[in-house]
């Protein structure tokens, strides 16, 4: 006669640093007009996901987080006189949030 005992899961806890996913918020015209549609837009770390955007701000915000879209913002050729170089490309992380909840970004 064999005896099981019952395993309980553990959720594994997630104590996450919010600032090492998130990087700033984005601040421009085409971002402020995604705000009224409860959208916003914030500048990620390369080696974040969606996941890790998703708890970040909800951590950091205090708000219940919908959806996340993440794209790859290239790095662009920049030229000083004679001087050529490269502006570092970056993450955005599109975040949208619940109804009738609001970020206010300038304050963080």
């Amino acid at each position: 006669m064999a005896i099981f005992k019952k395993t309980e899961e553990k959720k594994k806890s997630v104590n996450m640093i919010a600032w090492q996913v998130l990087d700033r918020p984005y601040i421009s015209e085409k971002a402020t007009d995604l705000e009224k549609g409860n959208k916003y837009i914030f500048v990620a770390f390369k080696d974040s996901n969606k996941n890790q955007v998703k708890q970040a701000v909800e951590e950091l915000y205090g708000v219940d987080v919908l959806s996340v879209n993440m794209l790859n913002v290239n790095r662009k050729k920049k030229k000083l006189g004679r001087f050529r170089g490269w502006k570092k490309g970056f993450k955005k992380a599109i975040v949208e949030i619940k109804e009738g909840q609001k970020i206010d970004i300038t304050s963080k």
